[in-house]
């Protein structure tokens, strides 16, 4: 069965995130996406308030694939996005 999941990251850069999910396996194949054996993940970014007078960029990225693969690849990718963003 194929997910979609769809996740935001503060303070990341694309160029960050096109980085982490090739180290995860991935091969870009787009632009804005990057494919692995059995998921797939587009990403896009934009800046946003926070507070007054303050922007980040947040980083939206659209996971696709097969359940089983899909969760543990997330958190791995995750993990990453949190250590680098705020």
């Amino acid at each position: 069965m194929v997910t979609r999941v769809e996740r935001s990251f503060r303070g990341i850069s694309e160029r960050l995130v096109l980085r982490y999910l090739t180290n995860l396996g991935g091969e870009q194949v787009a632009e804005n996406t990057v494919a692995g054996d059995d998921w797939t993940a587009t990403f896009s970014s934009e800046k946003v308030g926070i507070g007054p007078s303050l922007q980040l960029t947040e980083v939206t990225v659209v996971f696709e694939g097969d359940d089983d693969s899909l969760e543990p690849l997330i958190e791995r990718f995750a993990q990453k996005a949190m250590r680098a963003g705020g």
